[in-house]
């Protein structure tokens, strides 16, 4: 089994990159951002062109967050549609804004002349791979950023090693800071070393668009680069498809953040798997926990804008009736009755990384307790090797019996990935419920 398709999983929130000052304060763009969501916004969202899940991923500090806004400052002054975001309204976690980094993951949205896009803005720092896992997996194709002083660095590596396990479908590259390098030998350089890297990791290196500029220079309007981020979008437009969406199959959306709005009720925000969901549709809370929990979608929201319907692909928050935020976590689902039951036992196929993707030096025995990220969460389990099988080594495919500490909303067909220590060190798809 091809590890490289082998996972799929859904996005946090996440904050972003140093001050750059002089943009105007922008409004929230997304559920979870929005305290004031109680006020449950008046503007209806238009579907008026395909909607599209991109996001940025790279090394810290070579400008990811700098290019989310750069990206929405240039689109909207020349094509319109959703608000410029700053610098600091990306990267809205206090605590991250005074490390200059980003931590969580952070939506914001922006159009072309084509599309709609969800962009979710990924941590470049070392500490934080476990959110890019939840981050990436709900993108339909990624912006690459690598600084052009710098060239690629360990963790432009590891986001490209991230990508392909969590099955993020396609890479365009942004080399950004060319500003600062005065060499175009130099540049011609850091853009093969960047091709070289991504057929390493079984992108094609050589047909993935590299596009080159300075989001700073965009940001602070030089017109040569704002050209560069129209050109960086026009190879985004083209390149990444418009994914085929899931929604004739039975809703069910993970859970990624929470809120309690008074006197309206509970706002549960994240992307839509599968499906479509209407006002007063009856929905189930289910995993985590033995029981299930029952509730109706009283409002639907996406980037502050209300929806009459969800639909997969969508990054919305849903307001349910009689729901407490402390009885709803991180990783349950929302789905339609009698679609999804929470498991802990099955049968799975995963692929081991070996040593030189990033996964174990070593071999596992029967018995290993890793972390088993399923959607929007980790549970720790164990493995039951078949009989006959004494270990797993570094890049095996593996057939194995798994088993969670805590019920998921499992079923046949659902990509998770095996981290432990903070490492990937597998994928794998699950096969068969046993409970």
């Amino acid at each position: 089994m091809l590890w490289g398709r082998l996972l799929r999983t859904p996005l946090r929130r996440r904050p972003l990159p140093p001050d750059h000052g002089g943009c105007p304060a922008s409004t929230p763009i997304h559920p979870e951002y929005d305290h004031h969501i109680d006020v449950m916004a008046k503007e209806e969202f238009a579907r008026e062109k395909p909607h599209v899940n991109v996001g940025t991923i790279g090394h810290v500090d070579h400008g990811k967050t700098t290019l989310t806004a750069a990206i929405t400052k240039v689109l909207a002054e020349r094509v319109g549609g959703a608000a410029e975001q700053t610098f600091e309204a990306i990267d809205n976690a206090p605590e991250e804004r005074e490390r200059g980094i980003t931590i969580a993951t952070s939506h914001v949205e922006y159009e072309t002349e084509n599309r709609h896009y969800a962009h979710v803005d990924c941590p470049g720092h070392a500490d934080y791979v476990k959110n890019m896992v939840t981050g990436a997996a709900q993108m339909d194709g990624a912006i690459l950023v690598v600084g052009s002083d710098d060239g690629p660095m360990p963790q432009t590596r590891e986001h490209i090693l991230l990508a392909r396990q969590v099955g993020v479908p396609y890479l365009v590259v942004f080399m950004n800071k060319t500003d600062l390098v005065d060499d175009a030998e130099l540049l011609e350089l850091v853009e093969m070393e960047v091709r070289e890297l991504l057929t390493e990791y079984e992108f094609p290196g050589d047909e993935v668009p590299v596009v080159r500029g300075s989001a700073l220079q965009a940001l602070e309007s030089s017109e040569e680069h704002e050209e560069k981020i129209m050109e960086l979008m026009e190879a985004v437009d083209e390149y990444i498809p418009t994914p085929e969406r899931d929604v004739e199959k039975p809703f069910l959306m993970p859970v990624e953040d929470i809120f309690s709005i008074t006197g309206r009720g509970t706002v549960v925000t994240g992307r839509i798997e599968r499906g479509r969901v209407q006002l007063q549709d009856e929905i189930e809370i289910v995993g985590m926990q033995e029981e299930k929990m029952d509730s109706v979608v009283t409002g639907i929201e996406m980037f502050n804008k209300t929806l009459e319907e969800g639909e997969a692909g969508d990054n919305a928050g849903i307001l349910l009736r009689g729901i407490e935020k402390e009885e709803v976590k991180r990783g349950m689902v929302l789905a339609e009755p009698g679609t999804v039951t929470p498991h802990k036992e099955f049968e799975c196929e995963v692929y081991v990384l070996s040593k030189e993707e990033g996964g174990r030096h070593t071999p596992f025995f029967d018995g290993y307790q890793p972390q088993f990220y399923f959607r929007t969460t980790d549970v720790t389990g164990s493995i039951e090797l078949p009989e006959g099988v004494e270990m797993v080594m570094p890049g095996d495919n593996a057939t194995f019996e798994g088993s969670l500490i805590e019920p998921v909303a499992l079923e046949e067909g659902l990509r998770f990935a095996i981290r432990e220590g903070g490492h990937t060190v597998g994928a794998g798809v699950v096969t068969d419920i046993l409970d």
